[in-house]
């Protein structure tokens, strides 16, 4: 489909962002489990819960707007996705901490990206005037963005300290 107004790439930006965090959910599942910090596991298993809303959100709107959410497919948050399996998962730790502190800068790089998507989507929707929309996407932004600042917190609050520690 050629992209001829600001509404076709909205609606092709919604199942990109469908797309990116329909990648990133297995690989949170994973970095997850291998977390040893209990914050930070408890972190991870809320961030995919936050991960699968904002995919609700995502196909609620698409259907909307009469097209399928799963139409796309996001080569950047695969590229991200291969990135975090890994640097969080597949390097090979002597430190566990150590391999918390990546585990958090993965995931915050997907979120990242996600915040990016949804803060565009949410400008396209506002220029639209998608008010509904708007609103709906910049709950998403909101909850990605108060992700993030936890995974800072679990980084400043010891993460980052015990990785250190194991020099």
């Amino acid at each position: 489909m050629a992209i001829k107004n600001l509404k076709d790439l909205y609606l092709d930006q919604l199942k990109d962002l469908y797309s990116a965090c329909k990648q990133s959910m297995p690989v949170v599942t994973e970095l997850g489990r291998a977390a040893q910090s209990r914050e930070l596991s408890e972190a991870l298993i809320a961030g995919n819960q936050g991960i699968s809303r904002g995919m609700e959100v995502l196909a609620e709107l698409c259907d909307r707007h009469g097209v399928d959410p799963t139409g796309e497919h996001c080569k950047g948050m695969e590229g991200i996705v291969a990135e975090a399996r890994k640097h969080g998962l597949e390097t090979e730790y002597a430190d566990e901490d150590a391999q918390d502190a990546a585990i958090i800068t993965q995931y915050q790089r997907m979120m990242h990206y996600a915040i990016a998507g949804y803060g565009c989507v949410r400008t396209f929707a506002n220029r639209l005037d998608l008010d509904g929309d708007a609103a709906s996407l910049q709950e998403c932004l909101d909850n990605t963005w108060e992700g993030d600042r936890r995974m800072t917190k679990i980084a400043e609050g010891g993460v980052n300290k015990a990785a250190m520690d194991g020099q």
